[in-house]
């Protein structure tokens, strides 16, 4: 396994896994979630040469695209939070038929490494309640709450 900055010979495979994370969040809240990609092919060649918003693949021996961690790196700007460089994890897509064998988690520690490396303080992400998989994923990595934001459905 190899992991690098995506390119545009990966847009079709990252398609495809974006798929798979629709189908996931479309299913758990079809009140939040269309059944929509978040993404086009032409959204996704801007996306990519995006320095502050950077995206990389896991690929397998034959260099297809197994995996994908789109990145954000933030400042945080609140009026009563210390001043801090971040890096956001947007999304984070193994392919269904691969899940388990480790390439989340190198694509984790590849998020670590590249955020010591641009000097962040911290690397977060937000999490949906309705995939608990993913969130006991994350916490198998280390990963502890933040905060916690509730709601109330009125319709």
């Amino acid at each position: 396994m190899n992991i690098r900055r995506a390119e545009n010979k990966d847009i079709p495979r990252v398609l495809v896994l974006l798929t798979q994370v629709v189908n996931i969040h479309h299913e758990g809240r079809p009140d939040l979630f269309g059944s929509v990609v978040k993404y086009t092919e032409k959204d996704l060649q801007k996306l990519f040469e995006n320095e502050k918003r950077p995206v990389f693949v896991a690929t397998d021996d034959e260099d297809r695209t197994v995996g994908y961690i789109f990145l954000v790196l933030e400042k945080s700007k609140g009026h009563h939070l210390v001043p801090q460089k971040t890096l956001y994890i947007d999304d984070l897509c193994v392919d269904r038929e691969l899940r388990g064998t480790h390439i989340g988690r190198a694509l984790y520690e590849h998020a670590l490494s590249y955020a010591r490396m641009k000097g962040c303080h911290c690397v977060t992400l937000h999490a949906w309640a309705l995939n608990p998989d993913a969130e006991g994923f994350y916490r198998h990595l280390g990963m502890q709450t933040r905060y916690t934001c509730l709601e109330t459905i009125l319709s």
